[in-house]
């Protein structure tokens, strides 16, 4: 194994373990990120959703930005010792 690889093993922070506050986390930012769709200039490029006045494109963005972000948060609170 290469050296570069040894040392970036020993500098990663302890990661939490998946609870329903980690879910409930994630998934509040989600929610959010897709309301925050709302706000932008042309949300209704593309086929739409089922049931939400957004398109595919843009939900699928919220999702993933959403989940970035979540992900975010959670490993912030756990450096801190929130969660």
């Amino acid at each position: 194994m290469s050296s570069i690889l040894l040392a970036v093993a020993t500098t990663v922070p302890a990661t939490p373990e998946w609870t329903p506050t980690v879910g409930f986390i994630i998934s509040l930012s989600c929610l959010v990120i897709l309301l925050l769709t709302f706000k932008i200039e042309k949300p209704l490029v593309g086929p739409r959703v089922p049931g939400l006045p957004i398109s595919v494109p843009a939900f699928i963005a919220a999702m993933c930005f959403g989940h970035v972000l979540g992900v975010a948060i959670v490993l912030g609170l756990t450096n801190i010792g929130s969660i």
